[in-house]
């Protein structure tokens, strides 16, 4: 088989009309590419922002602007780059620009400038500005002077913006380059102002065996700009930093809540690094929510805990359950705030309590105060207390437990041994129902409690130093 060679004027004209089209569409979007941006946000109000965008450089020292940047950058943590010629573009001297543009700031620049000043009824005077603190000072043409109550004064015309202020915060770069270009750019930066955390809900059923447990994250964005169609990670660990200087209040923001979209999990460095699988747009002053996980449902145990000494009279109780892929989970989860309900006999879900849970791994277990019980009651008194000796002390603790439920519960009941004495030297003389050590200075009860029974725990201490 030959084939034939044509000439290279002749190709372009044997190629069909909608190729060339195709092509066109190809070359002109190569030179054109959108904004490309990736947000990563950690716990605690920090973000890390790369924005990517085409820009044309001039050749030799020029001036390049670069808008739409967090009014809460950190601008010490800026880095530029080309990703067209890397080692052909050199930074001279960046600066952030913030005195944004206000009518108060407008005025002040002109003062001993021309201005025309609108009164009611559509009069207006036009002169030098004097002054612009309270009332309107003016020098007219004729060279009277004019004040101007504020009351009197609807607005002002300007012959143009006033040089030093803009209407955005702006990154300015002084750049050297050897010749005239269009460079896709990188930029990344810190910024304030973003955070994340996440919002669990839990269902507990009839029987209170099971939870029905859904995640999601909750992003916050108050850092003074928009990131649109952005690629988003999340990532969940203590990361340490120098104190930031005190940054100002912003307004209250928009919630929105995003429809579901998957997560990706990975460990990175001491951390997890959840990415979001499709490009969002996260909007100044905003709220979104989006799914960690769907809905699983797991095993669940009601505990009831005594403190006495951390928490008085009352009962705690706590909901627990394992991080394990075994029961239905088995993955990382980052900490946040646990919402519990529980469908009352109409179907209506009734909220029952919430707590904060830290970053749990898979293995973990978790532990949720939900609230206090309503139907036990619980009261400690030392009812003996006496010196044996100079380095010797025994004491005796009753504690009334009162279970005014229908139905028995069991309660954990916490002691802690300190009086005066080195952890190791205490030593429990005598007890009413078997404990467990804890650690070196605590142990803990376990009391069976039928419907409306009474129980006394009592336990005798003696401690020596």
């Amino acid at each position: 088989m030959t084939f034939t060679r044509l000439p290279k004027t002749d190709l372009w004209h044997k190629l069909p009309g909608f190729m060339l089209g195709v092509l066109f569409l190809y070359f002109n979007n190569a030179l054109a590419q959108p904004r490309q941006v990736t947000l990563t946000v950690y716990n605690k109000n920090l973000a890390l922002v790369q924005d990517v965008r085409r820009l044309k450089l001039q050749k030799g020292v020029s001036e390049l602007r670069f808008t739409e940047v967090a009014a809460r950058i950190d601008p010490t943590s800026v880095h530029f780059k080309s990703l067209t010629a890397p080692g052909r573009v050199e930074i001279l001297e960046q600066n952030y620009e913030f005195d944004l543009v206000n009518s108060q700031k407008i005025l002040q620049k002109y003062i001993n400038q021309k201005v025309t000043v609108l009164l009611s009824e559509g009069r207006s005077i036009e002169g030098t500005l004097l002054s612009g603190s309270g009332d309107i000072v003016l020098e007219t043409p004729k060279g009277e002077i004019r004040v101007i109550s504020t009351s009197e004064v609807k607005g002002f015309n300007y012959p143009k913006l006033p040089e030093g202020l803009i209407t955005q915060p702006t990154l300015v770069w002084t750049v050297r380059t050897d010749k005239s270009a269009t460079h896709n750019v990188a930029v990344e930066y810190l910024t304030d102002g973003i955070s994340w955390h996440a919002e669990y809900v839990g269902i507990v059923d009839e029987k209170e065996e099971h939870l029905d447990l859904a995640a999601w994250v909750s992003l916050e964005n108050r850092c003074g700009a928009t990131y649109p169609d952005a690629k988003l990670k999340l990532v969940a660990g203590e990361v340490h930093r120098v104190s930031p200087p005190h940054m100002p209040e912003y307004r209250a923001m928009k919630a929105m809540a995003e429809a579901a979209a998957p997560i990706r999990e990975k460990e990175f460095f001491e951390y997890h690094l959840y990415t979001v699988t499709r490009k969002t747009t996260i909007k100044n002053n905003q709220v979104k929510q989006i799914s960690l996980f769907p809905s699983t449902c797991i095993p669940v145990q009601k505990q009831y805990v005594l403190d006495a000494l951390l928490w008085g009279k009352a009962v705690r109780v706590y909901l627990k359950f394992e991080n394990r892929k075994e029961v239905g989970l088995g993955q990382p989860l980052p900490a946040g705030k646990l919402r519990a309900y529980k469908a009352d006999t109409d179907g209506a879900l009734v909220f029952v309590g919430e707590d904060r849970i830290d970053h749990t791994p898979v293995g973990e277990k978790v532990k949720v105060h939900v609230g206090n019980a309503f139907d036990l009651k619980a009261e400690r008194k030392v009812v003996h207390s006496q010196k044996i000796g100079s380095a010797s002390l025994e004491q005796s603790i009753e504690i009334s437990l009162r279970n005014h439920k229908k139905e028995a519960v069991k309660i954990a009941v916490v002691e802690h041994l300190s009086y005066r004495a080195p952890a190791s030297n205490w030593k429990i003389t005598s007890n009413s129902h078997p404990f467990k050590q804890k650690d070196d200075r605590t142990i803990e009860f376990t009391v069976m409690l039928k419907p409306d029974e009474e129980v006394a725990l009592t336990y005798t201490v003696q401690y020596t130093w």
